[in-house]
C-alpha cells in the first residue's frame, strides 16, 4: 500500500486517482502509523510552504516524514511536497523546512527570470513545459526526454549538492525541477496531472519495493 500524507494541503485525490489509474493501491491518509506501515510514501502539497510547515506540526507529521524517509523505503515529493524536504524558503522572510536535504527555496522574482527573447516571465510557472533528466533514473524508465509535465509554482529549489538534482527545467533559468538521492524522489512537477507520462512516473515509483 502507498500512504499519500493528508495535512490538508495538495491534489490529494488527484494523486490517489493517478495510482489507482495505474493499478496501485493507495490510500490517503493523517495517521502516523499507517503512513509508517505503508511500503511506499507520498508527500504532495499545493499552497504556502510555512502554512504548509504549520499544519504538519498540528498533525504530529513531521518526524513521520523523517522517519519515512530514515526507514529507506520509496518516497516521492510532489511540487511543494519537493520543497519542503530542504532546510528552508525564503518565502516572506525566512521559514523553516523539515531539512532532510540541505539546500534553499527561493522565488523566481529574485533572480529576475526572462524568457529566452528578454521579456519577463510570469509569475507563477504555469503550464507544461520540458523536463530534462540530467542522469539515469527509474522513475524515468520509458519517458523520452525532454517530455512535458505540467508545473505550478512560484518557487524552486537551490540544493547544496548538485549531484542530487534528477530533471532540469528552463523558464527564464535552468532550474532543478527533480531529485533523486537514495529512496527519495521528488519532483516540481505534478505528474499526477501530466498525462500519459506521468502516470508512468507514477507507475514506476509504485513498482519500487515490490
Amino acid at each position: 500500500m502507498i500512504a499519500i500524507i493528508d495535512y490538508g494541503m495538495g491534489n490529494l485525490r488527484s494523486v490517489q486517482k493517478g495510482f489507482e489509474a495505474v493499478g496501485a493501491a493507495a490510500t490517503v491518509t493523517s495517521d502516523a502509523q499507517k503512513i509508517l506501515s505503508a511500503k511506499s510514501v507520498v508527500l504532495p502539497g499545493v499552497g504556502a510552504f510555512k502554512e504548509c510547515m504549520a499544519n504538519l506540526e498540528k498533525l504530529n507529521l513531521i518526524d513521520t516524514v523523517r522517519q519515512s524517509v530514515k526507514s529507506g523505503k520509496p518516497f516521492l515529493g510532489i511540487c511543494l511536497g519537493l520543497q519542503l524536504l530542504f532546510s528552508q524558503a525564503e518565502e516572506f522572510g525566512r521559514v523553516d523546512g523539515l531539512g532532510i536535504l540541505p539546500g534553499k527555496v527561493v522565488g523566481f522574482k529574485e533572480v529576475r527570470a526572462k524568457s529566452d527573447s528578454g521579456e519577463p516571465l510570469k509569475i507563477p510557472h504555469m503550464g507544461w513545459n520540458r523536463v530534462r533528466a540530467t542522469s539515469r533514473n527509474s522513475l524515468f524508465d520509458a519517458v523520452a526526454d525532454e517530455s512535458y509535465f505540467y508545473f505550478v509554482h512560484s518557487y524552486y529549489i537551490v540544493p547544496d549538492d548538485p549531484a542530487i538534482v534528477a530533471t532540469t527545467t528552463r523558464y527564464g533559468i535552468d532550474f532543478a525541477s527533480g531529485i533523486h538521492r537514495e529512496n527519495i524522489h521528488a519532483f516540481q512537477f505534478h505528474p499526477e496531472k501530466s498525462q500519459r507520462q506521468g502516470l508512468t512516473v507514477l507507475k514506476n515509483f509504485s513498482r519500487l519495493n515490490h
